[in-house]
């Protein structure tokens, strides 16, 4: 299981976990990609999904399959929704683990920050990606929620930047950990541009590189 985690809110999160989800597809993998960000849950929305059955469901003991729910641009993926309801709450310890076989990958996109609700996915996967942009506080958070990885004991395999044709320099440095790839700015429509999705294609290889 691999968290996907930023610092900050809007680093890119949720676009990086639907694009490597839909790279690892076009290598024959299968994906289920999970949104743990309870308080803004919107992969769905960009997966174009429907939000139910959700990871309320998982939690409490449906079956994996009946909440995940296939994107219709992408082969091999399947998309697990949040709650959209603040009134539903989902036990994270109890529905994660029960993900962690239901693919080749299992792609978490977590909660910005690091603070408890940050924590718990954190602790529960595997490994952690980071997710940055070069903005020098986003970089300052996204050490941060390094640092939090660390602590819990899990591995920091890497780190990816958005909007951004080249890596800020220095940033293997800053973040301990190594540059797996740049994703340019492709705008509103991010993921339908090519050279984001040569940029998840080369994020995807390197972390099959690593054997994940």
């Amino acid at each position: 299981m691999l968290a996907i985690a930023g610092g900050k809110g809007g680093c890119g999160k949720t676009t990086t976990t639907l694009g490597l989800a839909g790279a690892l597809g076009r290598m024959r993998r299968s994906v289920v990609a999970v949104d743990a960000d309870v308080d803004m849950p919107d992969l769905h929305l960009l997966a174009g999904v429907t939000d139910s059955p959700n990871l309320s469901a998982v939690a409490d003991g449906e079956p994996v399959e009946s909440a995940t729910h296939p994107p219709p641009s992408l082969t091999g993926v399947g998309v697990v929704p949040a709650p959209q309801s603040v009134a539903v709450s989902v036990h994270l310890p109890t529905a994660l683990p029960r993900l962690s076989c239901a693919a080749d990958h299992v792609l978490v996109d977590c909660p910005a920050g690091a603070g408890p609700d940050a924590a718990t996915p954190l602790r529960i996967a595997d490994h952690v990606l980071l997710v940055t942009t070069p903005d020098p506080a986003c970089l300052r958070d996204t050490a941060k929620t390094a640092a939090m990885a660390r602590a819990l004991g899990t591995t920091v395999i890497g780190v990816v930047t958005t909007r951004a044709d080249h890596p800020p320099s220095k940033i293997e440095r800053l973040l301990d950990c190594p540059m797996l790839s740049s994703i340019p700015d492709g705008g509103v429509a991010a993921l339908a541009d090519e050279s984001v999705r040569r940029g998840y294609d080369r994020l995807a290889s390197a972390l099959l590189s690593k054997h994940l």
